[in-house]
Parts: C-alpha cells; sequence; structure tokens
C-alpha cells in the first residue's frame, strides 16, 4: 500500500471555484479517494502571463488507492476532458488543470508520467497548498520538506488564500 497521493487542480477560466469543485466530484466519482483539500488560493500566472489569475488548491487521496499511478493520471485526464480542457496552448488558460505532484514515495520518469511532478518544487502555487496539508512531507527525489523547499523557493509569484468576497 502506498502513502497518501497528492493532485494539484488549477483553473482560470470561466466559474474557477465551480471547475475546482467539478473536478473534485468528476475524482470521487471516477474512484478516486478524497481525503483531504487545501485552501483555495488565487494565484498569477507564471511561464505564460498574459492570461487571467488562477485559483489553485490541492487534494490528497487516501492511501488505500487501488490504482496504479498510471490509472490515477488517467482518470484525471478524463475528468480534464469532461470539464472541457483543451491544451492547444501549452501552459495558457483552462478550465481545469489536474497534475499528479505525488505518488507515495514513487519516482519514475516514462513518456506518460513523471514522479514526482517536475516542477513541484519550483512553483509557489503548488507548494503553498501542499505545505498546508502536509508541511512535513518529505521530496521523494531532493529528500527536503515541503517546508524546506516552500522556505528557499525563488519563485516571486503572487499567491495568496483566495477571498471570492475581493
Amino acid at each position: 500500500m502506498i502513502q497518501n497521493a497528492y493532485i494539484s487542480m488549477g483553473s482560470n477560466l470561466g466559474d474557477r471555484a465551480g471547475y475546482l469543485l467539478l473536478a473534485v466530484r468528476g475524482m470521487i466519482a471516477a474512484g478516486l479517494a478524497v481525503k483531504r483539500l487545501s485552501s483555495i488560493y488565487e494565484t498569477e500566472p507564471v511561464v505564460v502571463v498574459d492570461q487571467p489569475f488562477f485559483l489553485n488548491m490541492v487534494a490528497e487521496l487516501g492511501a488505500d488507492i487501488p490504482f496504479s499511478a498510471e490509472q490515477v493520471l488517467a482518470r484525471l485526464l478524463r475528468v480534464e476532458y469532461a470539464l472541457g480542457r483543451s491544451r492547444e496552448v501549452p501552459m495558457g488558460p483552462r478550465t481545469i488543470d489536474l497534475d499528479l505532484l505525488l505518488y507515495g514515495k514513487e519516482t519514475r520518469a516514462t513518456e506518460f508520467l513523471t514522479l514526482p511532478h517536475p516542477r513541484l518544487h519550483l512553483r509557489r502555487f503548488v507548494l503553498m497548498p501542499l505545505v498546508e496539508l502536509c508541511p512535513m512531507l518529505v521530496h521523494p527525489s531532493l529528500s527536503r520538506t515541503m517546508s524546506d523547499l516552500l522556505q528557499n523557493l525563488h519563485d516571486p509569484s503572487e499567491v495568496q488564500v483566495w477571498n471570492p468576497h475581493r
């Protein structure tokens, strides 16, 4: 049995919060046991900066996942597709983005899947919600806690807890 798996979730088109909720429902419907959710963070885009701000969060899946990491990723891709995700512009605007960040302590690099996620340790919008859920979780490849990675991060992007009334 693996330890917990973590999914990064993001949306910057349409009803961003609605897409996050629908993605959680889609993961549950796909047989993925969502154990906990981080707060929702509003984040400025990185890489392709000329696009709307994102809402991001992290979902923790329970340790009793009956699927391989590849099967989890395939389910996440089906949820994205069902929610209208298109991939015309790499790193561009999207209704929903679901990334498998960690699958227990597994590491791999295949054409289909890289674990841990290759940019996990470089992105404030991923590390802040991940640290909220599990600050002492150790990155399987870097052997550093998520808190340590966040404290030593060189990503100047703006990430703050989302206030829907702002």
